[in-house]
């Protein structure tokens, strides 16, 4: 059990920036806590969401502008860790186009130019959708769709080989069986939720992040934990759309 819980706190204090802390001797490299680290990545999402949702509920007078304060606390809540993958992959796509190394281009701190304006540029439009989503009122959608995106993410790390010591870590201790049972949880959560209306965005979400890490791959020839964040960026805002499409 206390493996489980260390787990959970790995995945809140690696995935969040709510304050974690931990003892000295606490071992997250341990296989167990690496799996119980995954396995609740969802419903850290879900947790981020009804965060940003209660922030919606108390500045929701405001109008507009409320729904943008918690849109943006939204990606706050998760430390841009996602959107600064969007500027990193970005940047390496271009630098494989003009017969640079990609891998050494992800991996250099400094931003390019195409970085910061794909990184812009998304973040205008994610911000956008997420507030449109809260003042339609369609919270339950926005839990759904942190879910998803999370439990896509996890059907990336099962499906392929990484270069990156770290995420390779991830998908050795990622078994098929747990992460079948977890789908199948999230799935009845989420039919609870939402009914029929949650199955096209569980197909839109796991699609699209296999879709983008795909197209990814074969411009860069590898995929790194930069490629997982891009993927789990675009598959919610395809997600966004797709609810504000689908359940208003």
């Amino acid at each position: 059990m206390n493996k489980i819980i260390l787990g959970v706190k790995f995945a809140l204090s690696y995935f969040t920036l709510l304050p974690i802390r931990f003892n000295a001797d606490d071992d997250l490299s341990h296989p167990r806590v690496l799996k119980s680290m995954l396995l609740s990545l969802p419903f850290v999402g879900v947790l981020l969401a009804s965060l940003s949702i209660g922030v919606f509920s108390v500045l929701e007078s405001l109008g507009w502008l409320g729904a943008i304060i918690a849109a943006v606390i939204y990606m706050v809540l998760y430390g841009f860790i996602h959107t600064e993958a969007v500027i990193d992959v970005a940047d390496a796509v271009h630098a494989a186009h003009s017969g640079k190394d990609p891998y050494e281009i992800i991996k250099d701190p400094t931003v390019g130019a195409m970085g910061v304006l794909y990184g812009v540029s998304f973040t205008l439009l994610k911000i956008a959708a997420l507030s449109t989503l809260l003042m339609h009122h369609l919270f339950l959608p926005f839990i759904a769709i942190a879910l998803i995106s999370r439990l896509s993410l996890l059907v990336l790390i099962r499906t392929y080989e990484f270069r990156s010591s770290f995420v390779t870590r991830l998908h050795e201790n990622l078994r098929v069986v747990p992460l079948i049972l977890l789908i199948l949880l999230c799935g009845a959560l989420g039919f609870y939720l939402l009914s029929v209306n949650f199955l096209p965005l569980f197909v839109a979400g796991v699609l699209t992040a296999l879709l983008l890490s795909f197209l990814t791959k074969r411009s860069l020839g590898f995929i790194n934990g930069d490629v997982l964040g891009m993927s789990l960026e675009g598959s919610e805002l395809v997600l966004i759309i797709t609810a504000l499409l689908t359940c208003r």
